[in-house]
């Protein structure tokens, strides 16, 4: 199974997930699926989130500028201005946090709407034909599909919709304190701000990408650590007859051992990003004061009366600490980015592999469909009418080992017959029956024909058993060919268990007919 056996980002050559290009186009890629259209439900939401968040930064603005107010009442002792100035204080207050609830209330219903979408878009692409076949079986690749779909999605999508208001309010939030800053302490304001976070940008990019690597290889470790304990679960009675669970401890506990080591390292990457983090935030609360300071001791506010400079002061400061701030909560959010470029790329990546095996599916079921054609066979070699099945010099092998099993096998099998197959363990019984059903690929070209009539050739159709069987009696098995084929039945043939045989000692093979 793929979740036990996938390979990390990085092993074997391969360069570790960063923020890269391909960062962006697997990020660009999963906002078609967020968004799929205008006007969709997603959509709506955002831009509803748009404009609250637009209309709570005009109240905060508002909020802010009191305290300066309270410096001019206060410092002319008008009680009158004080208790006005306390009751719009305190209206602005309460419209401040009801719009604040409405933000977080949008960005979870965002975040339920994010993740049906991709669900369900990765679930559409999974379970197309055969893809959740072969991406468990066939492909090494690709680690714990069932984690990215249900516990990476869930986990980007939640850390996409904390930071959503925070990003798209920032352009509005940064031109207008920009222009305030602008206004109360002239170019140099700004430019030292931009300044600072450009220096904290170019810190914390250096500092996130080794994480957003090891990040994606502790989501794999974890996959795997889980997908262990589900083995035994699924698989208690065989492991408790054999014995087995001392042995099944330490390997418990070595994929254990790797995943705290990797969650160390992880840990020991973070710490210097909180570190700078942390840093500029604090250079950012004086960095504000250090700005005022500059056109007070220049001499432009000196015609002001401490009063007058006090107010002064209180404003400039907190168009300042306010676009710092905006900086600031830009820059905090990098541990969430990693943790968003992490996801990214789990997702992408299966996204990717998902949608090249339905293709691939997709095509070789054009060409099974058109392979078959009783009217194209030379008169010298027809094809008789009651052919359910025809393969011609087909060559197979294991696909992940590439052991030969079959060799230029030639075989025709009539409607409405069963067939045994008997052979020992790893002869290729159950192989050839995936050849058949579409799920392996011949190691050559070859013929593998289907009947004619239905929409679906007939080796689409599943086996299901009906009961379990017993060692030594007859298990039966149900074919079920898809409802888009008229006419398509199954024989019911029965099964002996054989001790130490494989797929559970099944000696036969039956094989799904088509009847015209």
């Amino acid at each position: 199974m793929a979740g036990g056996s996938g390979r990390v980002g990085g092993a074997g050559g391969r360069p570790g997930p960063r923020l890269d290009g391909l960062f962006l186009r697997r990020f660009l890629r999963l906002q078609t699926v967020l968004f799929p259209r205008w006007p969709s439900p997603a959509a709506l939401m955002f831009l509803t989130l748009l404009c609250v968040a637009l209309l709570e930064q005009l109240v905060i603005y508002q909020v802010g500028l009191i305290p300066s107010q309270y410096y001019e009442v206060l410092g002319n002792k008008d009680f009158s201005g004080f208790k006005t100035l306390t009751a719009v204080a305190l209206t602005l207050i309460v419209v401040s946090s009801t719009l604040k609830s409405f933000d977080q209330f949008i960005c979870n219903m965002m975040y339920v709407s994010w993740r049906k979408s991709l669900t369900e878009y990765l679930h559409s692409c999974y379970f197309q034909g055969q893809v959740y076949y072969s991406l468990h079986v066939l492909r090494e690749d690709i680690d714990n599909p069932d984690q990215r779909i249900s516990q990476d999605v869930e986990r980007f999508c939640r850390q996409l919709s904390s930071m959503a208001s925070k990003v798209i309010i920032s352009p509005f939030t940064l031109a207008y304190y920009t222009y305030q800053c602008f206004r109360s302490t002239g170019w140099l304001g700004p430019v030292s701000i931009f300044g600072y976070f450009i220096i904290g940008t170019i810190v914390n990019k250096v500092l996130m990408s080794p994480i957003v690597s090891k990040l994606v290889q502790q989501e794999k470790l974890e996959g795997d650590f889980r997908f262990k304990h589900m083995q035994i679960r699924v698989n208690a009675e065989p492991a408790a007859f054999y014995r087995a669970g001392r042995v099944e401890h330490v390997r418990t506990d070595r994929r254990l051992q790797s995943l705290l080591q990797t969650q160390k390292e992880l840990i020991g990457k973070e710490l210097w990003l909180y570190i700078g983090i942390n840093t500029f935030d604090y250079l950012g609360s004086i960095l504000s004061y250090v700005v005022i300071a500059i056109p007070i001791f220049s001499g432009v506010y000196g015609d002001l009366s401490p009063t007058e400079l006090s107010a002064l002061v209180s404003k400039n400061a907190f168009v300042s600490i306010y676009l710092i701030g905006c900086f600031s909560q830009l820059i905090d959010l990098s541990s969430t980015v990693t943790d968003v470029a992490g996801y990214t790329h789990r997702i992408g990546e299966l996204q990717e592999t998902l949608l090249s095996l339905g293709r691939k599916k997709n095509d070789n079921y054009s060409e099974a469909k058109a392979s078959w054609d009783l009217d194209g066979h030379s008169a010298e070699d027809p094809v008789p009418r009651d052919t359910a099945f025809l393969l011609e010099q087909v060559t197979l092998s294991v696909p992940s080992s590439g052991k030969l099993l079959i060799k230029d096998l030639s075989l025709r099998i009539s409607q409405g017959n069963s067939v045994m197959i008997v052979g020992n363990t790893g002869t290729g019984k159950t192989s050839l029956l995936r050849v058949l059903g579409g799920l392996w690929e011949s190691t050559r070209d070859a013929d593998l024909l289907w009947p004619p009539g239905s929409g679906v050739p007939a080796t689409a159709a599943l086996l299901h058993r009906r009961k379990p069987a017993r060692a030594g009696e007859p298990g039966a098995w149900l074919c079920s060919g898809p409802s888009s084929a008229p006419g398509c039945g199954c024989a019911l043939g029965t099964c002996v268990l054989q001790k130490g045989l494989q797929d559970g000692g099944c000696l036969w093979l039956l094989l799904p007919v088509c009847l015209s």
